[in-house]
């Protein structure tokens, strides 16, 4: 095989990572017949967590304008069990879409969500390099903030992260790489991250079926749509391009649920090649 063929071939391939995508399809289609079980919106530069139960659809939009989300997820019966971006950058893509999942974490190994809508699908790759719902970052965070700038800012998204989890019993340990919805980002010609602005529009979304009962958080960015920067001078005016972000949990009707069940964790009982130790083994 010629040596540039290769290295432009998917690392990961099989069976597990293929999509039945017109199930997944119709699940994003067929909106009419939803029933709304939750909906509420989450003010800029602050977060917010709440529950997913599996077979529903959740949806992020911007209402009014412009704004990244952070967002985590969480097995809800164990926490264990989060959003793993790394390994999904690697079976998905550094930048998500329709039909992407989301995976979780050792020994879970399975998809958390699939996503079954984007109003933003058709941005692509814009001249730049930047695409959108981004895993190759992850939060902002005051200890960046702390070394970057020398600045003790309370709301980035991890600590607005922190604050959502803590009435579910979680800590700041608990908190995750995440999925930045709407965020626009690459690498530049250095192989170094960049940030753009956020093309989102009012009334634009982004939305995801639960493989699973989940908790998630959602921190609406400080850095809004990301058209200032985030620290240093001109930090002071993100503010101004801040937006809220509203969330929707869809029940859907049994026959469009179909035959579906909970994805399966992988069955691996090798024990990693450790052998039980006994009395008599160690004398």
């Amino acid at each position: 095989m010629p040596h540039d063929a290769r290295l432009t071939e998917a690392a990961y391939q099989g069976a597990a990572l293929e999509v039945d995508e017109d199930y997944y399809g119709r699940i994003g289609a067929e909106t009419e017949r939803r029933r709304v079980v939750d909906e509420f919106t989450v003010p800029i530069r602050s977060g917010q967590a709440w529950e997913i139960p599996a077979g529903h659809v959740c949806r992020i939009s911007t209402p009014e304008g412009p704004q990244v989300g952070d967002l985590n997820l969480w097995n809800r019966h164990d926490p264990r069990e989060r959003f793993w971006a790394a390994r999904t950058r690697q079976l998905q893509a550094a930048h998500l879409s329709t039909f992407d999942r989301l995976w979780s974490t050792l020994p879970f190994l399975r998809p958390m969500a699939t996503i079954v809508g984007d109003t933003l699908a058709e941005y692509g790759t814009d001249p730049e390099g930047g695409r959108l719902h981004d895993t190759l970052g992850t939060r902002c965070d005051p200890y960046v903030s702390q070394t970057l700038s020398g600045v003790d800012f309370d709301f980035h998204c991890h600590s607005n992260l922190v604050r959502a989890i803590l009435p579910f019993g979680l800590t700041e340990f608990d908190v995750h790489d995440v999925l930045n919805v709407f965020q626009c980002t690459g690498l530049n010609d250095n192989d170094e991250y960049f940030m753009k602005t956020c093309p989102a529009q009012p009334g634009d979304h982004f939305e995801f079926f639960a493989e699973q009962d989940l908790l998630a958080a959602l921190s609406a960015c400080p850095g809004g749509d990301l058209s200032a920067p985030m620290f240093g001078d001109g930090s002071e005016d993100a503010v101004d391009h801040c937006h809220p972000l509203r969330v929707t949990v869809y029940a859907l009707p049994e026959d469009l649920l179909g035959d579906w069940t909970e994805p399966e964790s992988p069955n691996y009982r090798g024990g990693h090649g450790l052998k039980p130790q006994t009395w008599a083994s160690l004398h």
